[in-house]
């Protein structure tokens, strides 16, 4: 037996004990490894979980999950490629057929310039104007005026 037993403890949580003949340093070692366990298993239980049901013959519900997610993925660059190829097949830059302002539309709908206002319909690649049925569209010409001398 050692006649004497010296007990030091640190501010970290270790603890000394010296008797003489061996020194045993304690300094939480198995908490240490906990944290690193539980972070470990973090990353290891979706793959253990995803392994037990597929070994006790629920595959089907691994796959069905697997292609979900696929789903999620693939869905939003599909419909941002679709939506280019529309808008492509439906966006329309003409002129105003009254005032030639140069604007942007889509293809089939119904508009007013927004330069003079005139009501618009984008039809064929280009800006027609929506006029009733029965208008007679005319163009006018300036003629300079002349004395008629008598």
């Amino acid at each position: 037996m050692p006649s004497h037993v010296i007990v030091n403890s640190h501010y970290d949580g270790s603890i000394q004990i010296h008797d003489g003949l061996e020194t045993i340093v304690n300094q939480d070692g198995f908490k240490n490894f906990q944290i690193g366990l539980t972070e470990i298993s973090r990353l290891l239980l979706p793959f253990a979980v995803l392994w037990l049901l597929g070994a006790i013959g629920l595959g089907w519900l691994v796959k069905s999950f697997l292609i979900l997610i696929g789903l999620i993925l693939v869905t939003p660059v599909v419909a941002f490629f679709g939506f280019q190829w529309w808008l492509k097949r439906n966006l329309i830059e003409s002129t105003c057929p009254v005032c030639q302002y140069e604007f942007m539309s889509l293809n089939k709908a119904e508009f007013r310039c927004p330069s003079c206002g005139e009501p618009l319909k984008a039809e064929n690649g280009r800006f027609n104007r929506l006029t009733p049925p029965g208008t007679i569209d005319i163009s006018a010409v300036e003629v300079p005026a002349r004395r008629i001398e008598d």
